[in-house]
């Protein structure tokens, strides 16, 4: 089955087309692949503007820790429990809750 020349001239570039749409679409670097590569650096973005934050939060307390002694101090009492030589502890027993 032969196609008259004047059908080839329509369908010849109809199909070029096609073929060149779908892989502007489709392709390894297409519409679709340039959408996710764009929505994944907007997450990498915000996870690192996350990590900058924390990163200078880290920083200020290494200056803190450096320099500051009233924070040293909070900071030995809170997590390790240390007092001055002066000072008395006072620990009372939790008291159990009884239901009525």
């Amino acid at each position: 089955m032969k196609l008259p020349f004047q059908k080839r001239m329509y369908v010849i570039p109809a199909g070029c087309i096609a073929f060149i749409l779908f892989f502007t679409v489709f392709g390894d670097k297409g519409l679709l692949r340039i959408y996710e590569l764009r929505h994944d650096m907007g997450r990498i973005n915000a996870r690192l503007s996350d990590t900058k934050a924390e990163n200078e939060k880290l920083k200020l307390e290494i200056v803190a820790l450096k320099t500051d002694r009233r924070y040293l101090e909070s900071i030995a009492r809170k997590d390790f429990g240390l007092v001055r030589s002066n000072e008395v502890i006072y620990q009372f027993p939790q008291e159990k809750k009884q239901d009525k």
